[in-house]
């Protein structure tokens, strides 16, 4: 199991390295295309992963990415309420076929996954977002390595018994702490290439610390929906993983929480 867990890391790591580094439509059309799946394995939840509110759901997520390629519309509010008013049309016009909760789900699916994960690509497309989309990664995956290993070490302390045993406090701070290391030898390696000076690698640390603090909640938000509905995992395409959604679970949040700090102290 950790051999093919191994293996599927260092997979997935090259492929967000190439699909990162390429960027601009290859990274959209990814990214569209991985919001498909993680809806996928959210709706099978509800059982609605091939029903109309599902599908309506994978139709808005690819209208959402299509404006954000394009910017048709620029009031994104229309976007919300064309989107709800949609959802109960099929809920009122097929009732009693579908329950309240899958409405909701199919609803909640559609910002939850599709939304909050574009701003892999919007933080790409930013300026010097060739270099701050990285720190989605590091807080996100590079936390969790940096909690495991010092929740392996000194862990002691349960941060949520019921939802996550093995998780600790140490662990928790470990990973802030060296997601915030982590970011700071990253800035200044290339803090030339970017253009900032040494100022502004610390603030590019403390981005990551706020943004390691949120990927934690990330994660447990996935593992709440999993344990409330009582699977394991999301789904089997990442062999050693689980599905997308157990491997981008913090990536989900974290992703907009470095786009607007970065958009507000960086760029």
């Amino acid at each position: 199991m950790f051999k093919t867990r191994l293996l599927s890391g260092i997979i997935l790591v090259i492929a967000a390295l190439f699909l990162v580094i390429i960027g601009g439509d290859l990274l959209l059309v990814s990214t569209l295309a991985i919001s498909w799946i993680a809806l996928f394995e959210l709706y099978r939840i509800f059982h609605i992963e091939k029903a109309l509110p599902g599908i309506l759901g994978y139709l808005a997520a690819a209208a959402y990415y299509v404006n954000l390629r394009f910017s048709l519309v620029e009031d994104q509010m229309m976007f919300v309420m064309a989107l709800l008013m949609g959802m109960m049309f099929v809920y009122v016009f097929a009732y009693p076929k579908y329950r309240t909760e899958q409405m909701l789900a199919a609803f909640f699916g559609v910002f939850y996954v599709a939304v909050m994960l574009s701003f892999v690509y919007q933080t790409r497309m930013m300026e010097r977002g060739a270099y701050i989309v990285w720190l989605i990664f590091l807080c996100s995956w590079g936390c969790d390595t940096c909690a495991y290993c010092v929740g392996v070490l000194i862990g002691k302390h349960k941060m949520s018994p019921k939802l996550s045993p093995k998780k600790s406090i140490e662990g928790a701070v470990g990973g802030v702490v060296g997601t915030a290391l982590l970011t700071g030898l990253y800035g200044y390696i290339f803090r030339e290439a970017m253009g900032i000076d040494a100022a502004y690698v610390w603030i590019l640390a403390g981005i990551s610390a706020i943004g390691a603090l949120i990927s934690m909640v990330g994660d447990l938000t996935a593992s709440a929906i999993k344990r409330n509905y009582e699977i394991k995992d999301y789904g089997k395409l990442i062999p050693g993983h689980g599905g997308i959604l157990d491997r981008f679970d913090s990536v989900i949040f974290t992703a907009p929480i470095i786009y607007y700090l970065a958009a507000y102290f960086i760029t």
